[in-house]
């Protein structure tokens, strides 16, 4: 698929294909023609500003699994099926699952190019809104937790509705997914006044996270010379995130328990109670109640923390952002640096799709970096280079630059084969070989 593409066809008899592409070119649609499932979805992204007409009946994978890998990238694109066969059950099955219409073939010219025209219409019209409102709320959800995939819709319409209840929340997510930001962005769509107070509970030595959460009072122990405002009471009024909180040691877990139940404090050394008024944002990388069987973790703390969740999706779950966050990070690292951000081909950013992202978002964040800097300046492979084969590095290289030179020309294949200097059977072969579709011309 192309950027410019505004219908992607799947069907794997390539007659039906043909005829449908001709018609729907003639109208003056661009259209991206594939004969199965896996080549339809090559480059599909989160704001693509297309419609996917697809059959149903297919080997392999069948229109509906064609619905549910697209609803996992965006659930807006619009999708219309279309079958032979007249199944009235089937027909509901796919409206339930979200597709957009039905049609049954052959189906009729006038009937699919409005359905079609319909449909892109109200896709651009929702892409466009998308744009507006990130453009328009800087301070939005969406400007916090950027991504238009179907895992980040889910997350920020849970957080908008957990925002400035009163109750403390969970956060689970790996390393680098953002769970700080998610921790932020919670307070201030709370309506508390108060601070946000971040602690890394892994990052205190043991001996002084008690005196770092809960404060001490003037010789409460050596060295306790003045008294101390802990990070529990100087979070008075707003929010407490205790980062990695599997690290705390069991004797502070027993007092935050306390805290959590009574909302009060005593400082060390001290037997006064101090009575605190905020929301705890605790986050993890690890299974609290894993630990806890394992006796590493108080239980009832675990069920104590554990009653409004939220799950961070890992980068490599999120399908179609990894650009659009590229493009962000890129953005506010030129800024920085004081400088303009650097022009990124497709072939980088198709690249940047592929790889796995063991360390999430914040991996991301620095290839943006290191790009602004020009130390990125080669294609990061989809897990690293160094374990391929020189005809698999030569495979990857080759589809980037189909992908790439498509794209330059709107998916126009007589025109690609020119540019790249190969013939059209050359071409189609090669985008066969790569599930780029590559379905030849009758």
């Amino acid at each position: 698929m192309t950027a410019s593409t505004d219908i992607i066809l799947v069907d794997d008899d390539a007659n039906v294909l043909d005829a449908c592409r001709e018609l729907l070119e003639i109208e003056g649609f661009r259209v991206s023609a594939h004969g199965s499932v896996a080549a339809s979805l090559s480059g599909l992204q989160a704001d693509s500003e297309a419609v996917i007409v697809s059959d149903v009946r297919m080997p392999q994978q069948d229109g509906f699994d064609l619905l549910a890998a697209v609803r996992a990238i965006d659930r807006e694109i619009p999708i219309v099926l279309m079958t032979g066969h007249g199944d009235i059950p089937m027909a509901l099955r796919a409206m339930r699952d979200g597709a957009w219409d039905f049609l049954e073939k052959p189906a009729d010219p006038v009937h699919l190019i409005e359905t079609v025209r319909r449909a892109l219409a109200h896709r651009r019209l929702l892409v466009e809104n998308r744009r507006l409102r990130l453009s328009v709320a800087t301070d939005g959800w969406e400007a916090r937790l950027i991504g238009h995939s179907a895992p980040m819709v889910l997350l920020r319409e849970r957080l908008q509705r957990i925002a400035g209840a009163a109750t403390d929340i969970l956060v689970l997510g790996e390393t680098g997914t953002g769970k700080e930001v998610t921790a932020r962005a919670l307070h201030d769509f709370s309506g508390r006044k108060g601070r946000f107070v971040a602690v890394n509970c892994g990052a205190i030595p043991e001996t002084m996270l008690e005196s770092e959460l809960f404060g001490h009072e003037a010789g409460a122990f050596t060295g306790a010379k003045d008294k101390r405002i802990g990070k529990i009471e100087h979070a008075d009024g707003g929010t407490l995130f205790l980062d990695e909180i599997e690290s705390m040691p069991l004797s502070a877990q027993v007092r935050l328990l306390r805290v959590l139940q009574e909302r009060v404090i005593e400082r060390l050394g001290s037997n006064d109670e101090v009575a605190v008024d905020l929301q705890v944002v605790a986050a993890t990388k690890a299974d609290l109640h894993q630990l806890a069987r394992q006796g590493r973790f108080r239980e009832d703390l675990a069920y104590r923390l554990d009653i409004a969740r939220v799950e961070l999706p890992a980068l490599s779950a999120r399908r179609g952002d990894v650009a659009l966050l590229f493009r962000h990070f890129l953005d506010l690292a030129a800024r920085r640096q004081g400088r303009a951000a650097p022009h990124v081909d497709a072939t980088f950013l198709a690249d940047l799709d592929r790889r796995s992202w063991p360390g999430n978002v914040r991996e991301l964040r620095n290839v943006a970096e290191r790009y602004v800097l020009g130390l990125e300046d080669l294609p990061v492979g989809g897990s690293g280079s160094s374990g391929e084969t020189l005809e698999a590095r030569m495979d990857r290289v080759e589809r980037a630059i189909l992908v790439d030179s498509l794209a330059e020309q709107d998916g126009r294949i007589g025109t690609t084969a020119d540019a790249l200097g190969i013939s059209r059977k050359t071409l189609y072969l090669k985008m066969r070989k790569h599930g780029l579709g590559g379905e030849e011309e009758a």
